[in-house]
């Protein structure tokens, strides 16, 4: 079997990863758990290597001679795009491939809540979209990318490492920036966007100081900027960024973000019980001057509570989201133990602590 049966088989069986290693068969992840392919032998080392030359293109191949590692989006057929991290580990090449959904989801099929529509249609601010990698922040923010470009005339520009979704122009005008592709680094594309005339900016990975330092300021001059970050909880999220800045710098940016964040959505992603696939849970933060407050003081610890009384205000706590989805039979008792912020006060909410 070559690579792109391999590719072939992800798609057939709905798959979400494909891995690549030494010393097992090729294995495919399907609503979260990893199968090798059937019959298939274990891979040798000229196995890996030859399966990655078939596909990856030659600047890829050139970092990972330099580098021992390197990611770039490919496009299968007409049937799907998949996000390849290659690499060497234990002198061999090894790769994992993440599937890239070919059709965008809707508010209703990936469970946002609709309020979060109304914040798309501000006019600056920040807003991230924060979990755990493979809890579905890319699907969450094409699909947020895509109501924008249906029903507004905006200038998007997104900038990604690597290109995921691909978006057409519709009322708006797209324009996708690929790292490494299109501009060197985040930090670069970054200094150079609001030279393009953005009206929103979509940030693939807030991962340095400088790049998290160009959003904050985009947010505050007029322009909505939608951004991850790899933490889950919103009151986690504030402080990550703070975190990041040096402590006599730390003030300041708590002030800036109180005015800058329109928004904080964590999510995490897991098996359901009621039917094949996966459901996702949310944490919603919105802006209000408690939250505001709160930030501005340093007193991000308090953040839960003010989301826990803020349902008017169209927030939820993700173990509020997680009790519904177990109450509803979408989730087992295990599973909302192991996502959930506060295992005591879940165990109580399912009746008697474990």
């Amino acid at each position: 079997m070559d690579i792109f049966e391999m590719m072939e088989h992800v798609v057939r069986k709905n798959g979400s990863d494909l891995h690549i290693g030494v010393g097992r068969a090729p294995v495919v992840r399907v609503h979260g758990h990893l199968y090798p392919i059937p019959e298939l032998p274990p891979l040798a080392p000229e196995d890996t290597e030859r399966l990655i030359r078939q596909f990856a293109p030659e600047r890829a191949l050139k970092e990972i001679e330099e580098v021992g590692t390197s990611d770039f989006g490919y496009p299968f057929k007409d049937k799907a795009r998949f996000r390849v991290s290659i690499f060497r580990q234990k002198g061999c090449w090894g790769a994992a491939m993440r599937l890239i959904p070919t059709r965008l989801m809707s508010f209703e099929e990936i469970g946002l809540p609709e309020n979060v529509k109304n914040l798309l249609g501000r006019p600056r601010g920040l807003i991230l979209v924060t979990g755990p990698t493979g809890s579905g922040k890319t699907t969450t923010l094409a699909t947020m990318v895509d109501h924008i470009n249906s029903t507004m005339d905006k200038h998007i520009v997104t900038i990604e490492d690597p290109i995921e979704f691909y978006h057409e122009h519709k009322l708006s005008q797209v324009t996708q920036r690929e790292i490494g592709v299109d501009v060197s680094t985040f930090a670069e594309a970054m200094r150079r966007v609001l030279r393009m005339d953005p009206d929103v900016i979509m940030l693939g990975e807030m991962r340095d100081l400088e790049t998290t330092s160009a959003a904050i300021t985009a947010a505050e001059t007029g322009h909505l900027v939608l951004g991850t970050l790899h933490t889950t909880g919103s009151a986690r999220t504030v402080d990550r960024i703070i975190d990041q800045y040096p402590t006599d710098q730390q003030e300041q940016i708590r002030s800036q973000l109180s005015v800058s964040i329109l928004a904080v959505i964590s999510q995490v992603l897991m098996p359901r019980t009621d039917k094949e696939g996966l459901v996702a849970a949310f944490e919603i933060m919105i802006m209000t001057p408690a939250v505001e407050n709160h930030i501005r003081k340093g007193e991000t610890f308090k953040i839960p509570s003010v989301i826990q009384t803020g349902k008017k205000e169209g927030m939820i706590l993700l173990d509020d989201f997680l009790h519904s989805l177990y109450r509803a039979g979408k989730i087992d008792r295990a599973t909302a133990m192991d996502k959930c912020q506060d295992p005591r006060a879940m165990a109580l909410k399912l009746g008697g602590v474990s």
